[in-house]
């Protein structure tokens, strides 16, 4: 398959970047940033460019796609709901419509988070406003759309862009998926996870921690 990721410069998109060049199913991975990633690899490819609300100017290299894994996001910390939604709603709409546009049999895969509001009810702005996200996604007529809702997630060994306090509670994995196996997850799982359900479906479009977990380790 032929992959698209966004947001390589974070931890998660850099977790399913590295999976996707180690994995034989993946022939091809376009990452798509606003500052260059850093790394050269057969089967990469990589696209600067600054503003995520026009994909015009790089349309012409965004066809020929199976798979879209959109792990670009911002913390809600200290933005009001129209500021938090702008970056969150509106550019990963804008982003999705067009390569939906470009590629109809994609399958499109979105990294939202635990605790996301499906209601779009709710107290907490940012699960709304991430709810929101996905049933908008739902509606577009991709091959398949996911949404994913990981929640601890152990880092990838030899990754750049782990966020930074993981290296002093990390050590808590272990025992925090054995007491609470649905807030832990390995960075790897989800990225396995979203090949595995690119190439073979599954049987939920929305995926909390275990659904993650039992999709990574489906063959």
């Amino acid at each position: 398959m032929n992959v698209i990721i966004t947001g390589a410069t974070g931890m998660v998109g850099e977790g399913a970047l590295l999976e996707c060049l180690q994995n034989p199913v993946v022939k091809k991975v376009l990452i798509i940033n606003r500052r260059p990633y850093g790394t050269t690899h057969p089967k990469l490819q990589e696209v600067i460019h600054e503003n995520f609300y026009d994909f015009l100017p790089i349309e012409h290299l965004l066809s020929g796609y199976d798979a879209c894994f959109f792990c670009l996001g911002v913390t809600s910390i200290g933005l009001n709901e129209q500021q938090y939604t702008k970056p969150t709603h509106t550019l990963t709409l804008h982003v999705a419509e067009t390569l939906c546009r470009l590629n109809p049999q994609m399958t499109f895969i979105y990294v939202s988070g635990a605790g996301t509001d499906s209601t779009e009810k709710g107290r907490t702005m940012w699960a709304r406003v991430k709810g929101k996200t996905e049933n908008d996604l739902m509606k577009l007529p991709f091959k398949a759309v996911f949404a994913f809702r990981p929640g601890f997630m152990k880092s990838t060994p030899g990754a750049k862009n782990t966020l930074s306090f993981y290296k002093y509670v990390e050590w808590l994995f272990p025992i925090g998926r054995a007491l609470w196996p649905g807030g832990f997850c390995k960075l790897s799982e989800v990225a396995q996870a979203m090949i595995n359900v690119t190439q073979h479906g599954f049987d939920k479009n929305v995926l909390e921690v275990k659904d993650i977990v039992r999709a990574a380790h489906k063959r």
